[in-house]
């Protein structure tokens, strides 16, 4: 009878006690009843929180001279050397981010990120200005476009706050080197001119500290071109400056999708109450978040670290995208680990979280070769009919091949038949899409001529032809015998 009277009086029950999703990191409440804040330095007990949670007056209130951070850090030799190098890389704080560090602890994960060292003027082997040559692959100034149907837009050189590995260092916090109007012109003239271009990465510097205006003037550019399907944003804005993402910027952000924004979170420390609060403003604004990381030495590098901050960050409803490792950018050398160490942490992470919660680990080539993902080997060996895998406990298992497999027809597939064009970037797939049956390295064909002048009589082009793979044509250097074009599955009639 109770039971029954329980169950009547449920629904009354849940309207006078609504829920509460204490599991939910946005809605954390401090001691005193209110939403959660973060640690407040001494310097600023007494700023009044109107003017604490404005980001102009972070953005204005940066910290950057030596004798500032004396009065919030303990400082040590080598941080004091750094701060007074003359040609160090830009320092600035915002005093949200610089109050979350330990001021009695050197080696807290946070003051590393932004504290410059002396040692942060040290070279090293492989060390470049661009390393990931960027600016080689600039058709117009700021647009990088290394990827068939993708670019990147720099669109500013400023940031809320200056990371000590920046790979953009060579321009980044340089107001000198910021991008006029112009130029960012010239950028979306690119990327109305090229089709193939179907996503925009806009990044910097930071864009989130431009101007709503100058930002907006941008989406809505990228938004009017038709072929451009997806936009991102890279920022460190939420994790630096988390006042900047407030109602009027996400409603703004809410009229340019689909609209990606990947933020960048290295140490659990940076998981604040109000970092938490600004990604559940953008994810209510239906923006997808992911994150980025870089594997930094004494910093993250440890397995169980990073576990700690991708379950921080899922359940801040934000994917852990990638882990970078550390670029070989001057000023970064006493953050690099070894690529070992990398493969380490996605050995612990794979099989011991769930699969969404595990970045893929990338080297982005130094030279300009892209970014290149890198894993444990789970194949342990394979013949034609048998695959022999093993999983995250050392568990080895065998996936039986089938022995009769009808493969897809491109000619009966719309999207074989039209593709976007890819030209001179297909690399493996046009290999495997049987387009081509070699890729040659430049000057390959000047090496193996060996000084040779002319042709002679058992040089005849038609004998490197491969039958029905790519369309080729060629031409006998001796009987001048043409060659027809070669269709890919076309018999070969000379």
């Amino acid at each position: 009878m109770d039971t029954k009277v329980q169950g009547a009086d449920a629904p009354g029950a849940l309207e006078a006690a609504p829920f509460v999703n204490l599991r939910d990191p946005a809605k954390r409440l401090g001691p005193d009843g209110k939403p959660a804040v973060s640690r407040r330095a001494p310097r600023w007990e007494d700023v009044p929180d109107a003017k604490w949670n404005d980001w102009r007056w972070q953005l204005s209130n940066r910290v950057n001279d030596l004798a500032d951070f004396e009065e919030i850090l303990e400082l040590t030799d080598d941080e004091r050397e750094g701060l007074s190098a003359p040609d160090k890389f830009r320092v600035d704080v915002t005093p949200y981010f610089l109050s979350l560090v330990d001021p009695a602890d050197p080696n807290d994960p946070i003051r590393r990120q932004i504290i410059p060292l002396g040692r942060e003027l040290t070279s090293f082997t492989g060390m470049m200005e661009d390393s990931l040559a960027e600016d080689r692959h600039s058709p117009v100034p700021g647009l990088v476009h290394r990827y068939p149907d993708r670019v990147l837009m720099l669109i500013t050189t400023q940031c809320a706050s200056y990371c000590r590995y920046c790979t953009r260092s060579r321009i980044v916090g340089d107001p000198s080197q910021n991008f006029n109007r112009r130029e960012h012109e010239a950028q979306l003239d690119y990327i109305r001119r090229t089709p193939q271009i179907r996503d925009v990465l806009i990044s910097g510097g930071d864009a989130l500290t431009l101007a709503p205006k100058l930002l907006e003037g941008a989406l809505r550019a990228l938004r009017e071109i038709p072929h451009v399907e997806v936009v991102r944003i890279g920022s460190r804005v939420p994790v630096f400056l988390p006042q900047r993402i407030d109602d009027e910027l996400c409603e703004m952000l809410e009229k340019y999708h689909p609209l990606w924004v990947n933020i960048h979170v290295n140490h659990p420390n940076e998981m604040t109450p109000e970092l938490s609060r600004a990604c559940d403003k953008l994810a209510k604004a239906g923006v997808p978040l992911g994150n980025q990381s870089v594997l930094l030495a004494g910093i993250n590098d440890c397995v169980h670290t990073q576990r700690e901050l991708v379950h921080r960050l899922v359940e801040n409803r934000v994917r852990p995208y990638y882990l970078y490792q550390c670029d070989l950018v001057e000023g970064a050398g006493h953050f690099r680990t070894p690529i070992g160490k990398g493969l380490e942490i996605i050995e612990g992470l794979r099989g011991h979280t769930s699969g969404y919660a595990v970045p893929q680990y990338i080297v982005d080539a130094p030279g300009g070769g892209g970014k290149i993902p890198v894993m444990p080997n789970y194949l342990v060996s394979y013949s034609d009919h048998k695959v022999i895998l093993r999983n995250y406990e050392g568990y080895i298992t065998t996936y039986e091949e089938p022995t009769e497999y009808t493969p897809h027809d491109p000619k009966g597939c719309q999207y074989c038949q039209h593709p976007r064009p890819e030209p001179g970037q297909e690399g493996i797939t046009g290999l495997l899409d049987g387009h081509q049956m070699w890729i040659e390295p430049a000057g390959f064909e000047q090496t193996h001529v060996r000084g040779a002048q002319g042709g002679h009589r058992l040089k005849d082009p038609s004998k490197w032809v491969p039958f029905g793979v790519g369309a080729i044509e060629g031409k006998s250097a001796e009987s001048e015998r043409s060659l027809p074009a070669l269709e890919s599955g076309a018999p070969q009639t000379l």
